[in-house]
């Protein structure tokens, strides 16, 4: 829907759009649908809502991107939250309203925090392409310091949330080990910080690559660090 001609996601110099991959995404969705049935039609329902969503937020008739708040409400809330309530449910085969217990609903507002804070670092360099088609993002409504600002604000506030979890729910330590997994994302987040206020077109794609692998990688290790903590 975008047909992006600069960089986007994972691709510094995307292809084409072509019908093809139009056609190609449905029946993916179609084949993760059906795979959905196989656990049960709960699941099925709670996935057909979050596909309903992810189009929404890109297809032209509604394009839920082009509002600022909006659309970083809708990914930070769906791609964090509803996405740990989906792998949750299907992990603890429980689709039932026992679920949403206070446990479940911190974990709910912890993943939508990582992603508010997260997900306005990628739309920095899409400012000029994401304007010329009317896609005002909150990032270019905060503008580039500004953006770096919020997100800074938005992973204080989840890190009081994961202390408040970690401390109620298992112990210090887990919490310890989340600090240090956070410690290479920080150091990068500050230096990338500091290059961009001295020039502003260090806010590219490269940057915010990089910044995606780094945080990426070290949330990865940090949860499996508390897995095996937690199953030895």
């Amino acid at each position: 829907m975008d047909r992006d001609t600069g960089s986007i996601g994972g691709l510094k110099h995307p292809p084409p759009v072509t019908r093809k991959l139009f056609t190609l995404s449905i029946i993916f969705d179609s084949v993760g649908v059906l795979l959905c049935a196989l656990i049960n039609w709960q699941m099925v329902l709670i996935m057909l809502v979050y596909i309903g969503v992810s189009k929404a937020y890109s297809w032209h008739a509604i394009r839920l991107k082009k509002l600022a708040f909006t659309g970083w409400l809708v990914v930070m809330l769906f791609q964090g939250g509803y996405t740990f309530l989906i792998v949750n449910m299907a992990a603890e085969n429980n689709f039932t309203s026992h679920w949403f217990d206070e446990k479940h609903i911190v974990c709910m507002i912890l993943a939508s925090l990582l992603i508010g804070g997260f997900y306005p670092l990628t739309q920095i360099y899409q400012h000029e392409e994401d304007s010329s088609r009317g896609d005002f993002t909150i990032s270019y409504r905060l503008g580039i310091i500004g953006t770096f600002i919020f997100s800074a604000l938005m992973f204080f506030v989840a890190c009081a949330t994961a202390w408040f979890y970690f401390n109620k729910f298992y112990e210090m330590m887990h919490f310890i080990i989340f600090i240090i997994c956070l410690i290479p994302v920080t150091g990068y987040f500050l230096y990338w910080l500091r290059k961009t206020v001295r020039n502003r077109e260090a806010a590219n794609f490269d940057n915010t690559m990089r910044m995606t692998f780094i945080s990426s990688s070290c949330m990865i290790a940090c949860w499996c660090i508390l897995f095996f903590m937690n199953h030895k």
